[in-house]
């Protein structure tokens, strides 16, 4: 097999400056002879991307927007499974279960956009990364796939192509790897605030960007790419020092006035309530007040990322049984999104049980009090 070659345009030493945000410049690592001895750098502490493995959903279907907080620009497939009649080498997700797809045609293309766990900080290098790997039944590559980083985000295609490809990866014969995963990655100096990514296509024109696998082939050109395992963290390697000057006098840490405590000999089935989470009466709108105590959790899933938990929530007896088993349930679905959207990658369930586990008597109001609650289940260490 011919070398790979990397064509790689650097303006500004590694970063480009675009008129809707930033383009990262990206490197594909496809590990063929002739590549130099990897500089192996420091592991990141923190994922950015939220539910950058996509095995966080509210429902098990192909509907992508049930992997949240993802929001597609197109109708990004949602897959669970390796596919039935996917007989390459590495079908199925890279890592876990869930992955997404991407198609391309001439006259067609996709984005997927996701809110980052906070704004990034000027002058700080971070480092992408996302796995790619071609669809088997695909009669089309694309030389480029990149990722765009900006601080509103995008609402429809247009918006996403109207930002000029600055730079982006360029090689030659197109992005395939023998139906392999294959790692597109790249650092981004960050302007400061930026909160979204966009992962797509950023061509001018699509038809330009594609190339035929099969010459002999008729039928329209279609490029489909499955992607997992999105990544942005804060690189040590580039690390710079910028200055933060906190302001005011109510400055409080995220993890005070929280009542949440995690036994370290906590084992598979045990139960941990959380006492100071506040919802709008008679809504499952969490109210900030619980951000304390949330954040608090987020801090230990985060140091304990193999730990996979489930969310139950649970009402007292007051009102019909539907209606309180839809509430314990989406007040236990806001708790996982908000978990989700601070960074937590951890593999998450969340359910409803109503009314149906009460803690103490529904007959006074101090007992129906501790009936509605919130708590975190250990399914797996």
């Amino acid at each position: 097999m011919l070398k790979t070659i990397l064509a790689i345009k650097f303006i500004k030493g590694y970063f480009c400056n675009m008129r809707a945000g930033f383009l990262l410049n990206l490197v594909m690592l496809l590990g063929f002879a002739g590549f130099g001895q990897t500089v192996l750098t420091p592991k990141p502490e923190k994922n950015l991307v939220p539910n950058g493995s996509f095995e966080n959903y509210r429902r098990k279907t192909n509907n992508i927007k049930q992997a949240v907080p993802w929001r597609p620009i197109g109708s990004i497939d949602y897959y669970h499974n390796p596919l039935d009649n996917d007989t390459t080498a590495q079908k199925g997700a890279y890592s876990g279960d869930s992955y997404t797809g991407f198609r391309f045609q001439k006259r067609y293309k996709e984005f997927l956009q996701v809110k980052l766990a906070e704004p990034l900080h000027r002058g700080t290098v971070y480092e992408f990364s996302m796995q790619v790997r071609l669809a088997y039944w695909s009669n089309a590559v694309l030389h480029s796939f990149g990722v765009l980083i900006n601080k509103a985000g995008y609402s429809k295609q247009a918006d996403a192509v109207k930002a000029n490809l600055v730079d982006t990866i360029a090689k030659k014969g197109g992005l395939f790897k023998a139906h392999e995963w294959f790692t597109i990655k790249g650092i981004y100096k960050a302007d400061g605030g930026e909160k979204y990514i966009t992962i797509g296509n950023f061509a001018p024109k699509i038809k330009k960007d594609m190339v035929r696998m099969n010459l002999f082939k008729v039928g329209y050109k279609e490029a489909y790419y499955f992607v997992d395992e999105v990544k942005l963290v804060k690189s040590k390697a580039y690390e710079e020092q910028v200055d933060v000057e906190i302001v005011g006098p109510n400055y409080r840490d995220p993890l005070a006035d929280s009542t949440l405590e995690v036994n370290k000999d906590i084992k598979v089935g045990d139960k941990v309530s959380l006492n100071n989470i506040f919802f709008t009466n008679g809504k499952y709108y969490l109210q900030p007040e619980s951000y304390q105590e949330l954040n608090k959790l987020a801090q230990y899933l985060l140091k304990n990322p193999t730990i996979e938990i489930q969310i139950n929530g649970h009402s007292d007896n007051t009102g019909l049984k539907s209606k309180n088993q839809k509430m314990s349930e989406l007040r236990a679905r806001e708790v996982f999104e908000y978990l989700i959207k601070k960074g937590v990658q951890n593999k998450m369930y969340f359910k409803g049980f109503g009314s149906t586990q009460p803690v103490a008597t529904n007959n006074t109001d101090e007992g129906k009090a501790k009936n509605r609650r919130v708590e975190f289940q250990i399914i797996k260490k």
